[in-house]
This record gives C-alpha cells, structure tokens and sequence, in this order.
C-alpha cells in the first residue's frame, strides 16, 4: 500500500473554501485538462455520506475508464472521505481535511492506495504512477493559487 499527502494553505474564508471542494463538479476544474475528467453519474448538489458518483477518466494514454467512488464520510468544514468502489485501483482511500491556520485554511490530501498485479503494480508504481499522482496534486495546488489566490 502506498501512501500520499499534500497540504496546502488556501488564504480564503472556511466557508468558500468548504462550498468550493464539497461540490463534486469541481472536480473538473482542479483536474489536468488531458483526464478529461466528467461526472456521468450522481454528483448532484453538495456532498453527502453515502453518495455514488461515476466519472469518466482517461489517466493514461488517452484511454478512457470508468472510476466509480463513495463519499463515505461528511463532518461539515472539516473533512470529508472518497473511497473508490470501481476503478483502477485495488484500494484508493482519500481523506480530505480542512482546518483554519494563519493565513486561511490548511487542506490537507492523504490518499492511500494499493494497485493491482502484484509486482506489475509495484513496477508501474515506481515507473510512473507515483509521479503522475504527484503532478495531478501540482496541478491542483496551481489551480487552486489560481483560484482563491493561495500563498
């Protein structure tokens, strides 16, 4: 199992922090344009525990794929946790966390998550899996400067 974590500080009230990253078709716009990443399924209004929402991805190669994820926990401005229930990972657990630090709002990503086949997915970890999970989180960190205009 692998593990990632990513913090960045967004100088914007809780409130528009929390009403931006709780809409799942936001998740569009902090996304690398190449995943041409779409909601198909559910995502409708705010998030709640329980809700299944499916998208379209294309991680790799430009081939598209089905990832299909439960928001399994909701505790309002403070964190929230998408778990996938069909795509292409073993396990992907991501916990989303928002606390009020000097200067804004500290969000913090811990993904954990296990690829499949064994060695191959070790391999692919290491050949570029890992990188391309850091460059999504890059992107967004970007995205979001942009957007809330973060330190």
């Amino acid at each position: 199992m692998y593990q990632l974590i990513d913090k960045t500080v967004i100088n914007a009230p809780m409130e528009e922090v929390w009403d931006f990253f709780s809409s799942p078709h936001n998740l569009r716009k902090i996304s690398p344009t190449y995943m041409d990443f779409t909601i198909t399924k559910g995502g409708e209004g705010k998030m709640y525990p329980g809700q299944i929402i499916a998208y379209r991805v294309k991680p790799l190669l430009g081939i598209p794929m089905t990832w299909v994820t439960e928001i399994t926990h909701v505790r309002e401005k403070q964190f929230f946790v998408d778990e996938q229930r069909i795509g292409p990972y073993t396990m992907w657990h991501h916990e989303h966390h928002f606390r009020e630090v000097e200067g804004g709002i500290e969000m913090t990503d811990i993904v954990s998550y296990k690829l499949p086949l064994g060695i191959l997915g070790r391999l692919a970890h290491f050949l570029f899996v890992k990188q391309q999970l850091k460059g999504i989180f890059e992107f967004r960190a970007k995205v979001i400067r942009n957007f809330f205009k973060t330190k």
